[in-house]
């Protein structure tokens, strides 16, 4: 069977997307910057699975490692049917008292990397009879979060562009779902920085496990589905931004995460 390519997939979403891919018999091939947990990862996938599952330890916030990645699907693997733009953080604070240069990578890490990575594939996924893209975004896109204001950004692109590109490529053998977690028991929140234990108690009462955020994932987009949010809570939540003043949503978001 062909390939999907599945970013971030050492931990969390991305690895459970991961292994349900290859429980479907999905060739695989995983991209992270942990070596180590790719390895074990990829060792687990061929012996429970019995499939193959190729690998690439790389930063794909640096321009060289996307190239990387790139220039290693064009030798290893002709057969290429499914991506999976997992890969992305976080930043929590003050923006006037965050690192520019941090932001900035997250930035390249969040929004860049997908639309190079998409570009260069769409070649290799239009040979197919039917192919997918999946892009990892977030219910921070929906509404202006401060103390996470980039980051809510970068989400907030990726679900426009994942709907204008399901559009261009509707009379396509390619279809494109963006789907959009809430909170989920990952370790984003620690990445972010967000340690404060009243954010996180917060945080616990809504989290969502991987496992079943990654089943929305694989279900939605091999229904075609172009935009998915998981869960009653997240989808209540998206929904009454859509009716409540912006700047109402902006001080409950701030009240979550202050």
């Amino acid at each position: 069977m062909s390939y999907a390519i599945v970013t971030g997939a050492s931990k969390g979403i991305g690895k459970e997307i991961a292994l349900q891919l290859a429980k479907k018999k999905y060739s695989l091939f995983l991209v992270a910057r942990n070596e180590d947990a790719l390895k074990e990862l990829s060792e687990h996938i061929k012996k429970e699975f019995t499939v193959d599952c190729k690998w690439l330890a790389t930063d794909l916030s640096n321009p060289d490692g996307v190239q990387k990645v790139i220039r290693f699907v064009e030798k290893e693997m002709s057969d290429v049917s499914i991506l999976v733009n997992n890969a992305g953080y976080g930043i929590w604070g003050a923006f006037d008292e965050t690192v520019v240069d941090k932001q900035l990578n997250m930035m390249d890490l969040n929004m860049r990397t997908p639309v190079v990575l998409i570009h260069a594939f769409l070649p290799l996924l239009k040979k197919q009879k039917q192919s997918y893209i999946l892009n990892i975004a977030s219910t921070a896109a929906y509404q202006a979060v401060p103390t996470l204001g980039v980051y809510a950004a970068t989400k907030s692109f990726m679900v426009l562009f994942s709907r204008a590109l399901h559009y261009e490529l509707r009379k396509t053998n390619v279809s494109v779902t963006c789907i959009s977690p809430g909170a989920t028991d990952t370790n984003f929140m620690n990445a972010a920085g967000m340690t404060s234990p009243e954010i996180l108690k917060r945080a616990e009462k809504f989290n969502m496990n991987p496992n079943e955020v990654a089943a929305f994932a694989v279900r939605g987009m091999f229904k075609k589905k172009n935009e998915i949010i998981p869960g009653f809570i997240n989808q209540l939540s998206v929904f009454m931004t859509r009716l409540v003043p912006k700047s109402l949503t902006e001080k409950i978001a701030a009240g979550l995460y202050e």
